[in-house]
């Protein structure tokens, strides 16, 4: 062996070997026992009956997302807000900064802050989030397994307050906006109904169509007339050989009467003033067909709205979301934290690759030289 090999077995020893037992004397020494309660819960989702399907998913107003449900649920168990939620219900900072003294490593420092149990809090409480089912799997670390339990029902009970209030929000804001959207379809058919009543009382006629009837029957007795006075005609022709008889020129005469008679009434169709404001036909049909439209949509829109108001009071009076729990929170037994062997086998692992790391570059400035 040379100088340089027993150097290199020195610094293993000094940043390897010795770290370790440090680490190690502290796991086995001072490192307070911790245990460990763990839960599982999910948010579900009440199906929507047949009834409410035949509405045509007017129920969704009041339902919600499981998965997006699952999300904040998740982001809520980590947040300052459930911390603050926690200390008011309990002492935590008593709690975990009890072993300061002897374990400062695992413990909270007794002066600690609300951020700083937040930081703690996110070592102690541990969670797991399946996004694609939506299942939340809880572990709570204490020194205690009486105060392990504890904790983990109070975020099981927080957990479900929260989803309450989702509850809560979700069926105000469906009544809310049912009602706004029926009071919108109340004033556009109030509104459809008046201007058609206006139509009306402006024109003085209440209903445009019947009119066109009445006058479509005018031409259809004329046209009527006018085949049987062509009939005749042709009958006469047939039988006289004098086409200067009176009676063709009669015949003749008639069918050309009526032939001006059906022109007339069409260009007067067309062309009368039939409103107070000089208005034709035309005009006045696409006036009132507009109006018909508008006040046909007013009342359908108002229809959707009744049944959406009545769809979500009817959801408003159920849980449409709720904390399914599959795992109980657990009473440990024996303390599985803090886990020496892991620790040890991760330190050794950093510290061997930060020794061979610093060997390499010693090496490789030494031959540079």
């Amino acid at each position: 062996m040379r100088r340089r090999h027993v150097g290199l077995i020195l610094s293993f020893f000094l940043l390897v070997v010795a770290p370790l037992l440090a680490i190690a004397g502290y796991l086995y020494t001072y490192a307070q026992e911790q245990f460990a309660s763990t839960a599982g819960f999910t948010v579900r989702t009440e199906e929507s009956g047949s009834a409410t399907d035949l509405l045509g998913g007017l129920a969704n107003f009041a339902g919600g997302n499981a998965t997006s449900d699952g999300d904040i649920l998740y982001e809520f168990i980590t947040s300052r807000e459930l911390v603050q939620r926690m200390r008011d219900r309990m002492d935590l900072v008593s709690h975990y900064s009890a072993p300061y003294d002897v374990d400062p490593v695992f413990s909270l420092a007794p002066d600690a802050t609300l951020e700083d149990l937040v930081d703690h809090w996110q070592r102690v409480v541990r969670v797991s989030y399946t996004q694609s089912n939506g299942l939340i799997d809880l572990e709570v670390l204490a020194f205690d397994p009486d105060m392990a339990l504890a904790v983990a029902n109070a975020v099981v009970e927080e957990s479900q307050a929260l989803i309450n209030e989702l509850n809560e929000q979700a069926r105000a804001d469906a009544m809310r906006y049912a009602e706004s959207d029926l009071e919108a379809s109340i004033a556009r058919l109030r509104a459809a109904r008046e201007a058609l009543t206006e139509f009306r009382t402006r024109t003085q006629i209440v209903d445009p169509e019947s009119d066109i009837q009445g006058r479509t029957g005018v031409l259809n007795n004329l046209q009527q007339q006018l085949a049987e006075a062509l009939i005749e005609f042709d009958l006469l022709a047939e039988n006289t050989a004098n086409p200067n008889d009176p009676r063709l020129v009669q015949a003749q005469r008639r069918i050309q009467v009526i032939r001006d008679r059906i022109r007339q009434e069409r260009l007067n169709f067309v062309t009368d003033d039939v409103g107070v404001d000089g208005e034709d036909y035309p005009t006045l049909m696409a006036q009132f067909e507009g109006l018909s439209v508008d006040s046909q949509f007013a009342e359908e829109s108002y229809r959707a709205a009744l049944t959406a108001l009545d769809v979500a009071r009817t959801n408003a009076d159920r849980q449409s979301r709720y904390l399914a729990v599959y795992i109980r929170p657990s009473l440990p037994e024996s303390a599985g934290f803090p886990r020496s062997e892991s620790i040890l086998a991760l330190a050794f692992l950093f510290l061997s690759l930060g020794w061979a790391i610093l060997a390499l570059v010693y090496y490789s400035i030494r031959d540079r030289q």
